[in-house]
């Protein structure tokens, strides 16, 4: 994994500092405080399959779920994808290729996301 550049993340006035790392099968999302610490974050994973995400919020905990991409709605044009509810989260393997790809990311981030998915438990 490989953190996008800082002008490429766009900051949303009243939102903690917001961090974007990403490879070909992960897009990782981290939202900091103004003392660097971690206050929710986004991992998004299997990016070429079927996507979902696990998030975590420091004020709600966990939610799993599955994006719909909007590619199977009748019509001419595509809808937004959207999160819907998943319950399957294998967190051993999800936990364990996150450690492996994300190696040369901010050791702090890195550590922090590893922790949180392992302790999963939903």
């Amino acid at each position: 994994m490989k953190e996008i550049h800082p002008k490429y993340v766009k900051q949303v006035p009243g939102e903690p500092h917001k961090r974007w790392f990403e490879d070909d099968y992960f897009d990782l999302l981290v939202w900091e405080n103004e003392l660097g610490q971690i206050v929710e974050f986004q991992l998004y994973y299997d990016k070429l399959h079927i996507q979902r995400s696990i998030i975590w919020k420091k004020q709600f905990g966990y939610t799993h779920s599955k994006i719909d991409d909007g590619e199977n709605k009748p019509g001419k044009y595509k809808a937004t994808p959207i999160l819907v509810d998943d319950g399957v989260f294998n967190s051993e393997a999800i936990t364990e290729r996150f450690k492996n790809q994300s190696k040369e990311i901010d050791r702090k981030v890195s550590t922090f996301v590893f922790n949180k998915l392992r302790d999963y438990n939903g």
